[in-house]
């Protein structure tokens, strides 16, 4: 809003745009509309505002009901004034707001019951008149939250997203009244990091106007809240806090299992194609002494996990089951074309598909991106062609009964149940695994890597190397110094502490790092990869991924010593957030690793 004192004004917007009004001689408020401008008699120099870009007119003339304005460029320009006084109140731009927000609401809840447009708090006039008006403060509410079965942490229509159900909570608990409980826009709503599907967080911020007079709001706050989601303290900021643009950097953790870290099956396609380069390349001996630590992990799990396995079959069903397990691993994954497409490339179809298209002219390295999602596969257990049956049965309909009755696909012939057994082997053994100091040490000097401002066009979506906003500040990333055993599966954390990051960056990023490591690959390779050849990367499952917590070390300082206002800091929920991240989050993570990934 703008404020003027003179004995004649003028508001100027361009009639593509709008209208002419006359002020009458008094101090007047009037919004800014995308083009307009405001000017005192001739020669007086006024500001036109464009698309939010000011320029400078000079007024050549002033006269009732026309103005004529002279542009830097010397162009007249003309304009005719249509109405004096107020502005046009059938285009509902009159200057009484709350008359104009009154309107709006009836218009929306009419929508609303109309089955339009919908919204999942609201209330009616009665209620909201009888509730009353109470002072909002701005703040930075401090959250937790495991992403499983929630759309994203950004409220998205009618979608299941983490602040939905933290607005609602907070209605429920009165810190957000009636008469704004049907617009997050109305509270000034901003988050901190917008985490996408499934991703969890172990401390958020988002920042908002509430009613905070009650002592207890917090309570009250996470009552009305699923045990996944919590708040963990709210504090009073200054009244232009947004903790998007303050915030200086963030700290994401993600769970990586050891046995990520393992080098491919021999007989798989990609353990033979990593054979054969570093051959015909001449580094065969580098690339065994990368693999030394592991080098009898496969042959010993063929003598401890599956041969038994093969024992207790007959020569002629063995010799089957050791064709078919490894008969797949021998085919090139490049060759083969399929229509289905992974969950998250159907969430982002043409993101997706501008990816694709660059992979296309991507310059070819010592793996292909193929073949890695292959490799990956091969670490979830997928050692074989045949498909895992379940013991569900599908109930025939009506227009069937009289069909001929098929074989149960709950019954496996001996070939699949010999093939079950020895995947079933694989994933025991892989859980079995502990990764040795030098391997760990490997992986961190891969993450060393990243540490600096890189250019990572690579390890993103719709972005090329000429992109300025490719170009990220990663302040470092460590690998926890114990690793986390459980339910016999050895995990690993890996902490990176970044300004911000971009779609996929950090999926992409720990993905890389393990390719290079369980492939033995010289680590020039993720040096290249920040320069301007594409090159296709992989992403790493989003499930083992959380933000930990982000920064505010620069409104801290201001806060304590200019606004006389508490610090943004998680370090005074750090018991709780712990026991959380334990029960909601890691918990969480193994139990769905055990259960769909392996």
């Amino acid at each position: 809003m703008i404020a003027f004192r003179h004995k004649q004004k003028w508001q100027t917007v361009l009639p593509q745009l709008s209208l002419l009004v006359a002020v009458p001689p008094m101090v007047t408020k009037i919004p800014i509309h995308k083009m307009q401008t405001r000017g005192i008699g001739t020669g007086i120099s006024v500001a036109e505002v464009e698309g939010g870009v000011a320029r400078v007119v000079e007024v050549e003339a002033a006269v009732e009901g026309e103005v004529v304005i002279r542009e830097a460029s010397h162009r007249r320009i003309k304009v005719v004034a249509t109405r004096r006084g107020k502005w046009d109140e059938g285009n509902g731009r009159n200057l009484d707001k709350r008359k104009r927000n009154d309107e709006e609401q009836v218009a929306k809840r009419r929508k609303v019951n109309d089955g339009e447009e919908g919204a999942d708090v609201l209330f009616s006039k009665e209620e909201i008149d009888a509730e009353g008006r109470k002072p909002k403060r701005k703040v930075a509410v401090m959250i937790g939250y495991a992403g499983s079965g929630y759309k994203g942490m950004q409220i998205n229509g009618a979608e299941k997203t983490i602040e939905g159900d933290i607005f609602k909570a907070l209605v429920a608990a009165g810190a957000i009244s009636k008469a704004n409980a049907d617009d997050p826009k109305k509270s000034s709503l901003v988050r901190c990091a917008r985490t996408d599907k499934g991703v969890h967080a172990a401390g958020n911020v988002i920042s908002l106007k509430l009613i905070v007079e009650e002592p207890n709001i917090i309570q009250l706050i996470n009552e009305n809240l699923p045990p996944q989601i919590r708040v963990w303290g709210i504090e009073r900021t200054n009244g232009s806090f947004s903790c998007y643009q303050t915030c200086d950097s963030r700290w994401y953790e993600y769970l990586i299992p050891t046995y990520s870290f393992l080098p491919p099956h021999p007989q798989s396609f990609l353990g033979k194609k990593l054979v054969e380069s570093s051959e015909k390349e001449g580094v065969f001996e580098t690339y065994q002494s990368q693999q030394e630590d592991v080098a009898d992990f496969w042959k010993s799990t063929e003598e401890t996990y599956v041969k038994p396995i093969l024992d207790k079959l007959d020569p002629e069903l063995r010799e089957v089951v050791v064709t078919s397990l490894h008969s797949s691993e021998d085919e090139d994954p490049t060759t083969k074309k399929t229509n289905k497409k992974p969950a998250d490339e159907e969430a982002e179809p043409e993101a997706e598909a501008m990816e694709g298209a660059e992979g296309a002219s991507t310059k070819e390295v010592q793996f292909q991106a193929e073949d890695a999602t292959s490799a990956f596969e091969f670490e979830k257990g997928n050692t074989a062609p045949v498909k895992e049956e379940t013991n569900e049965e599908v109930e025939p309909s009506a227009q069937d009964t009289e069909m001929p009755a098929e074989p149960s696909k709950s019954v496996l012939s001996p070939v699949e149940a010999a093939i079950k057994e020895i995947k079933a082997a694989y994933i025991t053994a892989k859980k079995a695994y502990r990764i040795s100091a030098s391997r760990r040490e490997r992986v961190q000097e891969a993450l060393n890597c990243y540490v600096g401002t890189r250019n990572f066009h690579n390890y993103t979506i719709q972005k090329t190397f000429s992109d300025p906003s490719a170009k990220r500040v990663i302040r470092s990333f460590k690998v926890g110094p114990d690793p986390i055993i459980i339910n016999d599966t050895e995990w690993l954390s890996l902490k990176v502490h970044g300004q911000s990051f971009m779609m996929h960056q950090i999926r992409k990023m720990v993905a890389m790092v393990a390719l290079v490591v369980r492939c033995g690959t010289p680590l020039s390779i993720i040096k290249d990869s920040y320069g301007t050849a594409n090159i296709s990367i992989p992403k790493a499952p989003g499930l083992g991924l959380l933000l930990e917590r982000p920064v505010f070390d620069s409104y801290n300082q201001k806060a304590v010593n200019e606004y006389k206002r508490e610090k943004i800091n998680f370090d005074n929920y750090q018991k709780e957030m712990d026991e959380f991240k334990q029960r909601e989050i890691y918990d969480r993570i193994f139990r769905e690793e055990e259960r769909d990934h392996q």
